[in-house]
C-alpha cells in the first residue's frame, strides 16, 4: 500500500539532524529553503517510508513520534548497531502482539519500528 500521510517532525539543527537520520538509513529525497540561511525543510525516506524534517519553529514542536511498520525489527536493529546509530529501546516482545524497538533522535522525537505479530 502506498503511504498516504507524511508525518512532520521539527529539528532544532539541521546539521545535527539529518546526519542523524542518514545514519538510520534515511536518504535526502529533496529539501527547501526560502533564502539563504533560512530554515531548512527536507523530505527523507527509507525504504519508501517518508518523513518531512522541519527547522520551521511554527510547523511543530520538538518531541513528536512516528510509528513504522517494518518487515523485521531484528534484522533493522541490528542494522542500525552495525551503522553506529544510538537505538534507546531494542526490540522486545509488546504485550498488543509483536516486536518494537525505538530511537530517539536529537530533537526527542521518538520513531518506534516495529514488526507485526502473527
Amino acid at each position: 500500500m502506498q503511504q498516504t500521510v507524511i508525518p512532520q517532525l521539527r529539528m532544532t539543527n539541521a546539521v545535527v539532524s539529518v546526519p542523524f537520520y542518514q545514519q538510520l538509513g534515511f536518504t535526502i529525497d529533496w529539501e527547501h529553503r526560502f533564502a539563504p540561511h533560512m530554515p531548512l525543510f527536507v523530505q527523507i525516506s527509507r525504504d519508501g517510508q517518508l518523513l518531512f524534517l522541519t527547522e520551521h519553529a511554527g510547523d511543530c514542536e520538538p518531541g513528536g513520534a512516528v510509528y513504522f511498520h517494518v518487515p523485521d525489527v531484528d534484522a533493522l536493529h541490528a542494522a542500525f548497531v552495525a551503522a553506529g546509530a544510538a537505538v534507546f529501546r531494542a526490540p522486545a516482545d509488546v504485550p498488543w502482539g509483536g516486536r518494537e524497538m525505538m530511537v530517539v533522535d536529537p530533537d526527542h522525537n521518538r520513531l518506534r519500528f516495529a514488526t507485526q505479530g502473527d
